[in-house]
């Protein structure tokens, strides 16, 4: 909520729907410091912004959006770190990890983290298949999707054959920091119910794809190496375990005869969200270096969405530092 008393437009409310649906209102007590702070995160910091009139004005106006401020920005930048993986079975239980160690390759733009425990490989198989599809994003739209229940199945059966109750093992996975790659935020509606329409473009820069490269490579010759054997079955290859992601549903692109032998195939054809979301509202493009919106008084933005690139490692202590 959006008044021009002042020589900006100046956030002095907001509107909300609580538990019961039922919509309130809360003002800002009359005093020039007293403010909005806006932390909806990634995807909803821009799509509030938007909805509140502060945005493209073109795109504003084609949904029937009240413009307060035309700020072409907002929704810009949208970024996500790509992640590949690949899952490996161990013939020998392995401690329990979760991600609390990144390999920083000398020279490279990525992260090599893994997770693994007890029983992994069975619990990652069903919590894969029944956590991903809320979060997974297409190549070309970024729009999510869910997975049909046949899928899942399927998901499952696939990594079961590898790795049943008795068999152990976990995932090494690369992240490609910043990244280059970048899209965009729109709205699908006015309703704040309504998920934005999300495009990430990843892999878009072929820094990041050769970052990617860079990065599978690494962790390949981290399972062929000596100190790995005891923690993997000699007669499957690490070709039998690129061919293992080929054919789980990690995304919805179209698998490539090529990307079972090309690790730049191999990155687009099996890239997954790290849901490390960013930009949307940038310092210096959307907001100042004080997160104040630039052209609206009594508003500031503090979360990931403000951030023009995201850090190689889990962003989650950058945004707690940020808010506090």
């Amino acid at each position: 909520m959006a008044g021009r008393r002042w020589a900006n437009p100046r956030a002095y409310g907001v509107v909300f729907e609580d538990a019961l649906g039922i919509k309130k209102r809360a003002f800002l007590r009359p005093h020039p410091q007293n403010e909005v702070i806006l932390t909806a995160g990634a995807l909803g910091s821009p799509q509030l912004m938007m909805l509140s009139g502060i945005g493209p004005a073109l795109h504003l106006k084609s949904h029937g959006i009240h413009l307060v401020l035309d700020q072409p920005n907002v929704g810009q930048g949208m970024a996500d770190n790509p992640m590949n993986l690949l899952y490996v079975p161990s013939p020998v239980p392995v401690e329990i990890s979760l991600i609390q160690v990144v390999g920083i390759p000398p020279g490279q733009n990525t992260y090599i983290e893994t997770a693994s425990g007890l029983s992994f490989a069975y619990s990652w198989a069903q919590g894969f298949a029944l956590f991903h599809p809320l979060c997974f994003f297409s190549f070309q739209s970024g729009k999510p999707s869910s997975l049909t229940a046949e899928t899942m199945a399927k998901a499952i059966d696939t990594v079961h054959a590898y790795a049943n109750t008795s068999l152990k093992g976990g995932v090494i996975l690369e992240k490609v920091k910043g990244p280059l790659s970048s899209g965009d935020l729109k709205l699908r509606s006015r309703s704040p119910r309504d998920n934005p329409s999300v495009t990430f473009n990843y892999f878009k820069d072929p820094q990041d794809l050769r970052g990617c490269v860079e990065g599978m490579r690494s962790i390949v010759n981290m399972i062929n190496s000596p100190s790995f054997a005891r923690l993997r079955y000699a007669n499957l290859p690490v070709q039998a375990l690129v061919d293992l992601m080929l054919n789980l549903p990690v995304n919805l692109r179209p698998r490539h005869v090529s990307s079972s032998i090309s690790l730049e195939q191999f990155c687009i054809d099996t890239v997954m969200t790290i849901w490390h979301y960013h930009g949307g509202c940038q310092v210096g493009k959307v907001v100042d270096r004080d997160y104040r919106v630039v052209g609206v008084d009594g508003l500031r933005v503090i979360d990931g969405s403000t951030f023009l690139k995201s850090p190689g490692t889990n962003p989650q202590a950058t945004v707690m530092m940020l808010g506090r």
